[in-house]
């Protein structure tokens, strides 16, 4: 059944039962308009039109070869990220999702999202989309202030940000937005303001992000060379404190360490990957955790390069680099590393009974003595608010 004739999906969401993490599909769209100065993300500009017929039919025959190799999952949340899904035409992610219908069986209430960048012109195509089945938005906005806005390199100022907000607000059911905070110049009071008008504006949802220099980047080139200074440490933590007991106190707590939301509003589809559920990925350089023949889990990963991951997959059907099975310990490491980010933490029986061992008890000791971890129940552990700022030495010390 076409997901455009399933108008209440977003309004009645689905939950899988308890301990089932859902299965999603992701499909990546690596175009942009503009590449931004921090985004290490797999995007890519194109100044002649791509022909979004040809990656349609490169999209459905790598979703046909994914499906085979999921067997009957039922898919629970889809996600279009990019680069900049918002330059596809309503069409074209119409095409996708009826795909995905037709291969898979999508649950009644399976949450839909699409990334889009708030510019006037994407924004225009935004009942289009909701015809076409999606029912969440998820907007870069990224800063509301226009100065800001530049330095990120962005292309839409906070009028057109402040419009595409509101747009999206009025059609789709759901609605989240990023923010990117501990930006160059920014104190605690600044973005306190900032928050508190961000909050405003939100529905159930938003992301926020403390802004890291990523290898590769522009960011990255500037910052090497001293032209550009980002908060420290000591005001990072401070930022991120500031960010966690306003959101707490104004009804949308922190249920992973970068993403907020109303109780019930949270992110199906990130959930699968925090708690480590399995899931399909299609389109340059997606990734997706796939069911083995023998019972294992497949780390799948695809050509970055989307001409060259067109070519393959129109020759091969998939544009995959790497398909290798993960050993049970490589998968209980990916378990940790993914549900410490989240508010509920980390099952421990899972844990176990992947990696065949208990945690470490002294060294439990010692992180919760420091005030880092704590445990929630015999089969649960979690990392507190401090042990969120240092999560990957946490980890680190865990595995």
């Amino acid at each position: 059944m076409s997901l455009a004739l399933r108008p209440l999906s977003a309004i009645r969401p689905y939950t899988p039962p308890a301990g089932d993490p859902g299965f999603g599909v992701y499909v990546h769209w690596p175009f942009c308009a503009a590449k931004c100065p921090y985004c290490d993300f797999n995007s890519h500009v194109r100044h002649e039109p791509v022909d979004q017929a040809r990656y349609v039919a490169a999209f459905r025959r790598e979703l046909a070869e994914q499906a085979r190799r999921t067997g009957g999952e039922t898919v629970t949340s889809i996600f279009l990220g990019g680069g900049t899904p918002s330059l596809m035409e309503p069409a074209t992610v119409g095409a996708i999702l009826d795909e995905i219908a037709s291969l898979w069986t999508v649950a009644d209430g399976a949450e839909i999202t699409l990334e889009a960048n708030p510019s006037s012109v994407e924004a225009t195509r935004f009942r289009g989309y909701r015809a076409a089945g999606v029912n969440r938005v998820s907007l870069g906005v990224q800063a509301l202030n226009d100065r800001d806005l530049r330095r990120l390199g962005r292309l839409h100022d906070v009028s057109q940000a402040l419009g595409s907000i509101g747009l999206a607000r009025e059609i789709f059911p759901r609605l989240s937005f990023d923010l990117i905070y501990a930006r160059p110049g920014q104190g605690v009071a600044d973005w306190e303001g900032e928050l508190a008008q961000a909050i405003g504006l939100a529905a159930d949802h938003l992301s926020l992000y403390q802004l890291t220099i990523e290898e590769g980047t522009a960011f990255h080139a500037l910052h090497k060379a001293g032209k550009l200074k980002v908060p420290d440490g000591e005001l990072s933590a401070e930022l991120y404190e500031a960010t966690q007991e306003i959101t707490r106190a104004h009804g949308l707590p922190a249920y992973e360490i970068s993403n907020h939301a109303v109780p019930g509003a949270e992110s199906r589809h990130n959930l699968t990957y925090w708690r480590y559920g399995l899931y399909a990925g299609v389109g340059p350089g997606a990734h997706a955790r796939l069911p083995g023949p023998d019972g294992t889990r497949h780390a799948v990963s695809n050509e970055k390069h989307p001409e060259t991951w067109l070519r393959m997959v129109e020759d091969w059907d998939a544009g995959f680099v790497e398909d290798v099975p993960l050993e049970a310990q490589e998968q209980a490491d990916e378990l940790m590393l993914m549900g410490l980010r989240l508010v509920e933490g980390m099952d421990l029986k899972r844990w176990r009974d992947l990696s065949g061992r208990d945690l470490d008890a002294e060294t439990v000791r010692e992180l919760a003595g420091h005030g880092m971890v704590e445990r929630l129940g015999p089969d649960r552990i979690r990392a507190t608010p401090t042990g969120m700022l240092v999560l990957d030495a946490v980890v680190a010390d865990l595995a």
